[in-house]
């Protein structure tokens, strides 16, 4: 069903706004806070396994090589978390981490 010149002139205003508004994207896309959870847990869980990694040298040079796998595969979901945050989710983020463990401490200027 074609649309009428009425409804035509409306969805050229739209679009011509739509095109002058560079935040649009941005606005509509929505950061979730699991996310954010899954960068915190895969940063620590990638420390967790190359701690692993260490510690299992002496055991076996197998499972430390499975530590070391582990650890790459959390560094590389960490970082695909990272990047779909983006750089405004990842300052929410400081923000966050700094007020649940005190102030940075302070220079003595």
């Amino acid at each position: 069903m074609p649309l009428s010149e009425d409804e035509q002139r409306i969805l050229r205003q739209i679009e011509e706004q739509l095109q002058r508004d560079p935040g649009f994207g941005r606005d509509m896309h929505h950061r979730s806070d699991g996310n954010r959870r899954v960068l915190v847990l895969s940063g620590v869980a990638a420390v967790i396994c190359l701690v692993l990694t260490v510690g299992l040298l002496s055991v076996s040079p197998y499972l430390s090589f499975v530590a070391f796998i582990g650890a790459v595969v959390a560094a590389l979901v960490c970082e695909r978390n990272a990047r779909s945050l983006g750089e405004a989710g990842l300052g929410h983020l400081s923000e966050t981490m700094r007020g649940r463990f005190g102030p940075p401490p302070r220079s003595g200027n």
